[in-house]
C-alpha cells in the first residue's frame, strides 16, 4: 500500500541499496548484515531479519560508493513491520548521531543519486 498523503520528510530520499551491518547499540555482538531500501540524510528504510521495538537504538555501519570506509551512525527505530512471516521486516530508522565527515559522505551520495535520477 503506497502512502498518498502529504510529504512530511525533511530530507529527499533515494531508493538505493547499500550494505549495512547493524546491531542493538547496547549489545557488543549479535551483528547482522543487510541492505537499505532507501536512504536520506535523516534516516533510512532497512530490511532486517527480526522485528525491533520502536525506540530501540541501533549502531549502523553503511558502505557508500564514495567512501572507502564504512560510515558509522546511531539510529533509532521508528517502526519495524513484518513483510514475510518471522523472516523479513522493513525497519524505519531515524538517524540520531552522525559526525560531520560521515554526514558529508551521505550528502554526496544522496545528491549524486538525486542528480542522476536514481
Amino acid at each position: 500500500m503506497k502512502y498518498e498523503g502529504p510529504e512530511r520528510r525533511k530530507h529527499p530520499r533515494i531508493d538505493a541499496r547499500f550494505i549495512v551491518s547493524y546491531r542493538v547499540l547496547e549489545e557488543t555482538d549479535n551483528v547482522d548484515l543487510s541492505q537499505t531500501k532507501n536512504v536520506s540524510l535523516g534516516g533510512m528504510l532497512l530490511t532486517t531479519n527480526r522485528k525491533f521495538d520502536a525506540g530501540i537504538n541501533l549502531a549502523l555501519e553503511i558502505r557508500l560508493p564514495f567512501d572507502s570506509h564504512p560510515i558509522m551512525i546511531v539510529g533509532k527505530v521508528l517502526e519495524s513491520r513484518e513483510i514475510s512471516k518471522d523472516l523479513i521486516y522493513d525497519t524505519r530508522i531515524v538517524f540520531l548521531a552522525v559526525d560531520e565527515r560521515h554526514r558529508n559522505a551521505m550528502k554526496k551520495t544522496v545528491d549524486y543519486y538525486l542528480k542522476k535520477g536514481q
